[in-house]
């Protein structure tokens, strides 16, 4: 799973314009790897891209390796702080603002 992270690490590292404030945590249980990405505030809308499609881009080149590793990995970004949603706000209650 090493190869993994560091491919993603070495996508996301190229995307951003923050390079040195990529970190990636994995967490490995039965149900396979997850790894949290966690980027500057202002570099997020540039991994994620337009509805989502870079993400789901990364996501599915780590499905690739995690197939021929017979592993599942998952890839989820962590929120930064003072980013769109608070801890303590949901998303519904975003939504009822517009």
């Amino acid at each position: 799973m090493e190869q993994a992270k560091e491919l993603a690490l070495i996508i996301i590292k190229a995307i951003v314009d923050a390079p040195d404030a990529v970190f990636i945590e994995a967490k490995q249980d039965e149900m396979g790897v997850l790894f949290l990405v966690k980027v500057a505030p202002e570099d997020m809308g540039k991994v994620i891209g337009r509805q989502g499609k870079t993400a789901e881009a990364i996501r599915e080149l780590l499905r690739v390796i995690g197939y021929r590793a017979r592993a599942k990995i998952s890839l989820r970004f962590e929120e930064p702080e003072g980013g769109r949603f608070q801890r303590s706000e949901s998303r519904e209650s975003y939504k009822e603002q517009f």
